[in-house]
């Protein structure tokens, strides 16, 4: 019992070690983030901006667009500012408290963001498949109370992951070989025999996901069914091109995640594993802003006024 209670460390703070210690990497990595995150923001808050101002984007679909883009700001802003900070300062530590709140706020905005997407799925479905009854299904107070339901169930996400993953004893290192405390590297830090909880709220939140993601395809095979049916051409390409963008976020979001925790299997650390974590926490952020601008030619409009200005 004693030699198993000495193998239990205390551990305080963590090192982040995703990246490697050669300076003209690091000033090439700073550079790649800074710009990547000032197009995220830039991007995610001129959404914000013309969705609030422009008279004619007050419809549920630009209400949820807008809560989208302060997600994706959210997100972004929770581990890039703290990782481009470190390599500036040459410090790779992070608290313990730090390390937990990275977990919790993540895990919070995925989660808030991945049940947005599934209302925002509902709303197309409502929109071509009930047309006539789409301003009664989707009123004002359905529509607060949908984007309420998904920010609560993010929370919700969360506090069980971080609640979890922190209530795990670690062993020995406190190296994590990411640029952010994901909870796969942090897992690989504690003592294997309490990791039980945690894969239990994995596989749960996976389950969970599975089933959200069934319901969208299920939506989009009515989807197509309705738009099939529309006469004209013209009219069904019309039609589908609404869907077109969240179909697009959703398949990014979605496959970047999926690949980024497929690499995270890896037991040891590699560019690979690092490369994608990169990609689904960086790529689905400043991208959405750029698809929903250049697909919905009422945000076009109104960029275009605003430029014109």
């Amino acid at each position: 019992m004693s030699d198993k209670l000495t193998n239990v460390t205390l551990i305080k703070k963590f090192f982040l070690m995703g990246f490697p210690d050669d300076q003209v990497l690091q000033r090439l990595y700073v550079t790649f983030f800074f710009l990547i995150y000032l197009a995220a923001l830039m991007g995610n808050f001129l959404i914000i901006t013309i969705t609030t101002i422009d008279k004619h984007l007050q419809s549920p679909v630009y209400f949820f667009l807008k809560n989208l883009s302060l997600i994706d700001i959210c997100y972004i802003s929770v581990t890039v500012p703290k990782s481009i900070t470190n390599s500036l300062n040459n410090s790779h530590s992070i608290s313990f408290m730090g390390c937990a709140s990275q977990v919790f706020f993540v895990i919070f905005f995925a989660g808030t963001e991945f049940s947005l997407l599934l209302v925002m799925c509902y709303d197309r479905y409502a929109a071509i498949c009930h047309p006539l009854h789409y301003e009664a299904i989707m009123n004002r107070s359905a529509s607060v109370q949908m984007v309420t339901a998904s920010w609560f169930s993010g929370c919700i996400y969360g506090f069980i992951h971080v609640a979890g993953t922190f209530s795990l004893h670690f062993c020995g290192s406190n190296i994590v070989h990411q640029f952010f405390c994901d909870i796969p590297s942090l897992l690989t830090l504690s003592c294997s025999r309490e990791q039980i909880l945690e894969y239990v709220f994995i596989i749960a939140s996976c389950c969970f996901a599975f089933v959200c993601f069934i319901l969208m395809v299920v939506s989009y095979v009515h989807i197509f069914s309705t738009v099939l049916k529309i006469p004209s051409v013209q009219g069904r390409f019309k039609t589908f091109s609404t869907c077109m963008p969240h179909l697009i976020v959703v398949t990014l979001f979605l496959s970047s995640g999926f690949i980024a925790y497929l690499g995270s299997t890896l037991k040891s650390p590699s560019s690979l594993n690092l490369f994608m974590s990169v990609l689904y926490s960086l790529l689905p952020p400043s991208l959405n802003p750029v698809i929903y601008s250049l697909r919905h030619r009422d945000m076009k409009v109104a960029l275009g006024k605003i430029f014109d200005e």
